[in-house]
């Protein structure tokens, strides 16, 4: 990688060049709290005209927001932490990064090289903490190795699978004496992503695509780290395969194109689960058949080969046998298939399919019972949020029932429009993240959706928006309740509520705390309110607003696989399966 000419300069102390290296690799944004080992490099911090420190409440808040950056811009996050509690308080936004494939560098303090390994005061050791949390961490107690440090941490972050990089600088290295001088360029044995795929393997792709009746396009994340929805739109438009993207992947492929089936897995689309289970072919571009689409991994898509595209080989045949394994970027490895399929006709035979998923997918359309109490339904919320704010608005989930009807009921056209914690499944994800997406891209509209029970979470960081001028949007679908878990207890543990009532249409009040909290607070009960309080406050520009929707309690996310079991056993409704019989085509005796 060459970043820019080699430069060097006079005697400058540790800290000053890990500013000036920052600089160097184009950071533009830092989250971050300070404290006694990273001290020394906030004070040239001070300093710097091209770097914004945005001063967060909790460590937390400052990975999850330097993700949140990092998705809605695609370029790298960055958040800074002092040693000890302050570092220990970012493992669980760098398990997160890592899981979900979100570039991000960490710096974080550390106590004087001659102490590491003492139990000096405030002490941890955060590069083993975090090694198996991270796509690669550093220890620098060398200051003349903080540049060329600096540059391979982004080069690794960015580059490849995306991902966490961690980089630990003893505060000794910070105050002593060097010189700075950025690398032309990297030397990383050992470290070559692939991203150009084998033609070999293209073309036996392209083979099973010819020769295929019932193929999807499995679509992940991968996809929307490779920005390569431009690609995959002409693949599927080329071909006529039906389109799933999952939870990772949503906006990937517009949810308008009739082609797409929607999400599968455990809360997906009847459409898209009964896709892949019935398929004798699946196109799987930037995913890992993660159990939350496979359910029980034995049962799932028993008929299917499997075409297995991924930039990291260890996901390559990790969970399912991939009878054609493709190494490379999506980006790439989509355009060869998209050229090759057009030299050669893509004229498979998909019509009797593509028949059978469009009248499932017409019967089984995600839908909803509205309370019959008049009191108000989480998802008419979030269609009608969606209908309002639009497609071209910035969506940002917390975890648990809200951001699975967020999935479901939130049109989604265009990437990067959706962020969320997918993985790792990290309550108190959304506010931080939304703060770290709108500082990313300023002039678009983000609204964080979010639970009761995740908004408690991390709600300390309003008050960083109102301080530093970032106008989030806040949707509280309040049900009372730690909801998802509830569901859980309802349908598999004799309706017993241990510990999941969080009484809180009451306790805060979170209108009043929104005030407190510099921020613009409003309330809405019913289904008749819900327009008017949702343009209100999409009207307020200059200010965070958090809006308290108080929803049905006892609502449930359907469709649902049970954990577990086979994606056979999906229920659209309670107790209801549904039934195929009466939208199945010629497509089985055709086979």
């Amino acid at each position: 990688m060459t970043e820019q000419g080699a430069q060097g300069s006079g005697s400058v102390t540790g800290a000053q060049s890990l500013v000036t290296s920052l600089e160097a690799a184009g950071v533009t944004d830092i989250f971050g709290i300070p404290g006694g080992a990273i001290l020394p490099a906030y004070d040239p911090l001070m300093d710097s005209t091209r770097i914004r420190h945005i001063l967060v409440r909790h460590e937390q808040g400052a990975g999850h927001a330097a993700q949140g950056y990092a998705a809605a811009t695609g370029r790298v996050g960055v958040c800074m932490a002092t040693s000890g509690p302050g570092a220990t308080n970012l493992v669980t936004p760098l398990a997160d990064a890592h899981m979900d494939s979100v570039p991000m560098v960490a710096v974080t303090g550390q106590v004087g090289a001659s102490m590491i390994g003492t139990d000096a005061f405030q002490e941890a050791d955060i590069r083993g903490i975090t090694m198996p949390i991270t796509k690669h961490n550093f220890l620098v107690t060398d200051p003349a190795d903080i540049p060329h440090t600096i540059a391979e941490a982004f080069h690794i972050a960015s580059t490849g699978r995306p991902g966490p990089v961690l980089v630990d600088v003893a505060k000794s290295a910070l105050q002593a004496q060097t010189t700075f001088a950025w690398p032309d360029e990297l030397h990383l044995p050992g470290y070559r992503p692939v991203t150009t795929p084998h033609a070999k393997q293209i073309k036996e792709a392209v083979r099973l695509i010819r020769e295929a009746r019932r193929p999807v396009l499995y679509v992940g994340g991968g996809v929307i780290r490779a920005r390569a929805h431009r690609e995959l739109a002409q693949l599927a438009a080329l071909t006529g395969i039906p389109v799933v993207t999952t939870l990772m992947a949503r906006g990937a492929f517009p949810d308008s194109n009739p082609q797409h089936l929607g999400m599968p897995g455990m809360h997906g689309t009847v459409a898209a689960v009964a896709g892949l289970q019935k398929s004798d072919l699946i196109i799987s571009l930037g995913a890992r058949f993660d159990d939350r689409v496979t359910g029980n991994l034995d049962s799932f898509a028993p008929g299917a080969l499997v075409i297995h595209a991924d930039i990291d080989p260890a996901e390559i045949g990790k969970n399912r046998h991939a009878d054609v394994p493709i190494v490379g970027d999506c980006k790439e490895v989509i355009a060869q298939l998209v050229a090759l399929l057009q030299a050669e006709g893509a004229d498979g035979d998909y019509e009797a399919w593509i028949s059978f998923l469009a009248g499932v997918k017409k019967r089984y359309a995600l839908g909803y019972d509205a309370p019959t109490d008049g009191s108000l339904a989480p998802q008419y919320v979030l269609e009608r949020l969606s209908h309002i704010a639009g497609s071209d608005s910035i969506y940002v989930a917390g975890v648990g029932q809200h951001q699975m009807w967020a999935a479901q009921f939130v049109g989604y056209e265009k990437p990067n429009t959706w962020i969320n914690s997918g993985g790792l499944g990290t309550m108190g994800f959304s506010v931080p993240a939304a703060m770290g997406a709108k500082v990313g891209m300023p002039d678009t509209t983000v609204w964080a959706i979010d639970g009761d029970g995740c908004f408690q979470m991390t709600n300390q960081e309003l008050a960083t928006c109102a301080i530093n001028d970032i106008p989030i949007k806040v949707a509280i679908i309040n049900n009372e309740s730690l909801g998802m878990v509830r569901q859980w207890q309802t349908l598999f543990y004799n309706e017993r509520y241990s510990n999941t009532d969080l009484h809180s249409k009451r306790i805060p009040d979170f209108v009043k705390l929104a005030d407190a909290y510099g921020c613009v607070g409003l309330a809405c009960e019913s289904p008749d309110d819900v327009d008017a309080t949702i343009d209100k406050a999409m009207a307020i520009d200059d200010q965070p607003v958090v809006v308290d929707f108080r929803v049905h309690r006892d609502a449930m996310v359907w469709p649902m696989v049970a954990a577990g079991t086979s994606n056979d056993e999906i229920k659209y409704a309670r107790d209801l399966a549904p039934q195929y019989d009466d939208v199945q085509d010629d497509w089985e005796v055709r086979a």
